[in-house]
């Protein structure tokens, strides 16, 4: 009987189910059950899981239960609710639905700038007249052109739910479940810790919070930008660019990440060895991406102007719109480019708002924290955005360095979280919602080798937990006090984190892990000034002097915890990339060819040495004088053969 061929034998080997094992902080031994016990309770959830249950069946039912979770949360109130007269972001989406289905698009960027007027890029602008088409199919009166204002129909706040719900299931849940599978796949973690990974980033809380309980439609762009790095995992460079041109044509806030994705890019291109044709192609679909997400705004406008509808001029002088009046006088009313510049320059001048002023509200970063001991509104304007623009060119230089020199696909992520902490902490205008852009990269990495471990768990669960804290006076004002307690606690005890739990610091486990002390401390620190200003808060009235007190000190501790992410990410990305190694290498290598140089100098002997430097043996019988009896010119023996000599062989010439 002929013996199966090896790759007969390999097809039909039961695969063995991945061990929990493999990661021994996220499992640890029972002594005495003489087996392995969860290490934290989210793996507990997933522990009867952990042999061969198929992804199948895993996937869907935790769709569900963070599916759940976002609805619950949308059960409360939201931006604005019952806060005439301009009410909150939940009117402003709502009112972008309004303007984009009732009004020519020429008009878009034009309408009710003194209201909610649109300030987002030509992407969000069509998904709201999807959303816009659609809702009213329900009730067109939820989006009648100014009547329906400050509307609170309890049908239109389910609809409203249910399109972030939708969005977001469309955008970002499938590009997390994607990405944090290649990236499994790159750091060669098993799937088992990947599903654990998946629900505890799609559990985030800030993320949550912000889109489905405040309401915002946050996701959609960090679910492009999931997508492009996916792309980029996969190799896929024009696919990246094409989800990362569309991120930043929903939300501008996507610049956060671009320079450090822009720096990779590059680094694609040129190392190991220069690829034009790679060059080339992002740069030719980069360009396109860009045309094809402006396009209907611009041929709309023409179109429009065809039709005799034009945007209102009386907001186009140089006070609004200071582009378009440096282009005025160059060109022609009457020329087919007139319109679409026109629309061009104005959703630019909308979409960058640089007259607003440097932050907007109380936000935890440095020009806030600055501003409550020194007021920076005293200031120009153009010295403020000059003097922002060169920190956060400072802030994001050491990010976009590394990884243009060290284009590896592992170092993206802490590349983005450093890029975007540093425009968080640095940049022009910033919300206190965008701390979820630096946060998102942050918490992928939980789906990275040792992502849940004891370490990153720490800092990432730490860094999140301080996200969401300093979200908590806008949550506040909105009454979420609720859905904030709830889901920001469920995510701690979830992943084992303070103050439901103190195993990350405090005991065996934590001992064996090798947490510093000083991250023990600091981290401590934080959590527990944390607990107390909610206790404060709560409790106690602020002084009638100063009645931001509690706001301020959770901009000012919010900030310097941000700091410290920030060079954190910058430390990790750098010592992980091996420049360091590199640097240090070469100069061990330098050092060791100076020691040969140096010890030859060392050996030659100085001009004062080579007066009195003794004869060798040899020179010293050169010049020695013959004796009476030898012949003349005869050549002394030398030390070999006067060895020989001693013999009484060497006398035959005597």
């Amino acid at each position: 009987m002929v013996a199966p061929s090896s790759s007969n034998k390999a097809r039909n080997k039961k695969k063995t189910p991945p061990s929990p094992s493999a990661n021994s902080e996220i499992a640890l031994p029972d002594l005495k059950a003489s087996a392995q016990s969860p290490a934290f309770p989210l793996v507990a959830f997933f522990w009867p899981a952990r042999t061969n249950t198929s992804q199948w069946v895993i996937l869907p039912l935790a769709l569900m239960i963070v599916g759940l979770y976002r609805w619950c949360a949308g059960l409360w109130g939201y931006s604005g609710f019952q806060t005439p007269p301009m009410h909150g972001d939940y009117e402003a989406q709502r009112h972008w639905m309004e303007i984009t289905t009732q009004l020519p698009i020429s008009q878009w960027y034009f309408y009710g700038l003194e209201y909610w007027g649109l300030d987002y890029p030509p992407l969000t602008a069509y998904h709201s007249w999807v959303l816009g088409k659609v809702g009213a199919i329900f009730n067109p009166s939820w989006f009648a052109l100014y009547s329906s204002r400050g509307i609170e129909d309890q049908l239109l706040k389910v609809y409203m739910r249910a399109t972030v719900m939708v969005s977001e299931y469309i955008t970002y849940i499938p590009a997390t479940i994607i990405l944090n599978r290649k990236f499994a796949q790159l750091r060669g973690v098993n799937k088992w810790e990947s599903s654990i990974a998946l629900v505890a980033i799609l559990m985030q809380p800030s993320t949550i919070l912000i889109d489905h309980a405040h309401f915002q439609y946050n996701t959609v762009m960090l679910g492009f930008v999931l997508a492009s790095m996916s792309s980029l995992f996969s190799d896929r460079y024009m696919w990246a660019c094409v989800f990362f041109v569309a991120a930043l044509c929903f939300k501008q806030m996507a610049l956060y990440y671009a320079p450090a994705m822009f720096a990779y890019l590059i680094g694609a291109c040129l190392l190991p060895q220069i690829r034009i044709s790679r060059f080339l192609g992002i740069a030719v679909v980069t360009i396109l991406s860009f045309a094809l997400s402006f396009a209907p705004l611009l041929l709309g406008s023409l179109y429009d102007n065809y039709r005799g509808i034009s945007a209102p001029l009386s907001t186009t002088d140089r006070n609004v719109n200071p582009l378009f009046s440096l282009i005025l006088p160059y060109i022609n009313t009457e020329s087919f480019l007139y319109p679409p510049l026109l629309q061009l320059t104005q959703a630019v001048h909308r979409i960058f708002p640089f007259a607003r002023g440097l932050f907007e509200d109380k936000v935890a970063n440095i020009w806030c924290a600055i501003h409550t001991a020194h007021k920076l509104h005293t200031y120009p304007i153009p010295l403020l955005q000059r003097v922002s623009l060169s920190a956060t060119i400072i802030a994001i230089l050491p990010a976009c360095m590394t990884i243009s020199l060290f284009p590896r696909k592992e170092l993206l992520p802490w590349a983005l979280a450093s890029s975007a902490w540093g425009f968080f902490l640095c940049s022009f205008q910033v919300h206190e919602k965008s701390v979820l852009l630096p946060l998102l990269p942050l918490t992928i990495l939980l789906g990275g080798d040792g992502g849940l471990g004891i370490e990153m768990r720490a800092w990432i669960g730490w860094a999140n937990m301080l996200g969401v804290w300093t979200l908590f006076p806008l949550l506040k004002r909105d009454e979420l006090r609720m859905p904030y307690g709830i889901l920001s606690l469920l995510w701690a005890y979830l992943l084992g984190l303070p103050p439901t739990s103190l195993d990350l610091y405090i005991g065996n486990q934590a001992k064996k892990s090798g947490v510093r002390t000083s991250t023990t401390l600091m981290h401590l620190g934080f959590y527990t000034f944390m607990v107390l200003w909610h206790a404060a808060e709560a409790f106690l009235d602020p002084p009638k002097t100063k009645p931001d007190l509690w706001v301020v000190l959770n901009v000012l501790i919010g900030a310097a915890g941000f700091g410290i992410c920030y060079l954190w990410c910058t430390w990790q990305l750098i010592s992980r990339s091996g420049v360091l190694e590199e640097w240090l290498g070469f100069r061990a290598h330098m050092q060791e060819k100076e020691k040969p140089k140096e010890a030859k100098k060392s050996s030659l002997p100085s001009s004062g040495e080579k007066a009195t430097r003794p004869t060798p043996p040899r020179q010293a019988k050169e010049v020695k004088s013959p004796s009476p009896g030898s012949q003349k010119g005869t050549r002394a023996t030398p030390p070999r053969e006067a060895k020989k000599s001693g013999n009484g062989k060497g006398q035959k010439k005597s």
